[in-house]
Order: structure tokens, then sequence, then C-alpha cells
């Protein structure tokens, strides 16, 4: 059964137009991450960190974890992403999430080797109730392995999908 997505609110696509705040919800959706942790996988200042981390959990895309001791004692609170970002809907109004997507994508893509990114182009020229039937066809599989149990050990995947007209 497909997601039912709703519009963001204007705080959700605030904290979503940050192309780090969506790498942070990638990296947190399967393995809870403190802000350290966060901070050096992203190859940022941890303070900056805390303050994307703080929005994400403020609008509920990061949820903390029981607080755990650290290396040398110290408190740390991992995150976990809690899937709301799948849940909302996208479009013209929130253009910057759009563009955020696209820098986070790009950066992501740039941390894999060549040989390991699968890329396809397409351009069809059909009426739109086939555009629409695309899209909704595409949602469906999405939604499908969003679904499937996690496995864990495995590699993760990641897919960046993009419609838009050519001109």
């Amino acid at each position: 059964m497909p997601t039912k997505r709703r519009p963001s609110t204007e705080a959700e696509a605030a904290a979503l137009a940050s192309g780090i705040r969506l790498r942070i919800i990638r990296l947190t959706s399967f393995e809870a991450m403190t802000n350290k942790e966060l901070a050096g996988r992203l190859g940022r200042d941890p303070a900056t960190t805390l303050h994307h981390v703080r929005k994400l959990v403020e609008t509920g895309f990061l949820a903390p974890q029981e607080p755990r001791r650290g290396t040398r004692g110290a408190k740390e609170i991992p995150y976990l992403s809690t899937g709301l970002s799948w849940l909302l809907e996208h479009d013209a109004e929130t253009a910057p999430v759009i563009r955020a997507m696209l820098e986070a994508y790009l950066a992501e893509l740039a941390e894999a080797e060549p040989g390991e990114v699968d890329s396809s182009r397409l351009v069809f020229q059909v009426p739109p109730e086939d555009v629409e039937e695309f899209k909704n066809r595409l949602g469906d599989l999405l939604d499908e392995f969003r679904h499937r149990p996690d496995a864990p050990g495995q590699d993760r995947t990641a897919v960046y999908v993009s419609i838009y007209p050519s001109r």
C-alpha cells in the first residue's frame, strides 16, 4: 500500500532545506549516531553539527535515544531518524528542499567510487496522464522497498530520483 504523504509545515520545510541536515537524516536512518560521530562523518565542526541536530530533533526528524557513555566516560546522546522525511510531499512551495536534496545527493555521490554508482537517464514523450502513471508506479516501487524489513549487516543502497521537464 503506498505511503500517504502530506505537505510539510513551514518549520519542516525549513529544516529540510539543508543538504547537511538531509545527510544527517540519511546517516541516522539505520543506526543511531552521536553528534560527535556525525560531525566526524560529515567532516564538520561538532558545534555546527549540533545546531543541525537540534533543528532536526525540534522538527521531529530525529529522535534522541538512550544516553550512553563515550570512550572517555562523557555522556553522549545518539540520535536516530524518525522516517518523517519520507512522509512529506515536496512541491514548488518547497523549492529550497529540492535544492537541498540535490546538494545532499551530490555530496553522497562524491563519496562513492565511480564503479559503485549505477546511473541512468531517460527522456520520454508521452501524454501527461502517462507521466502521472510513471510517477505513481515509481512511488509505489520506492514505498515497497522502504517497507521491506531491514537486513542488518548488509550494504545500504541509496536512490535519488528526479523527474523534470526536458526542455
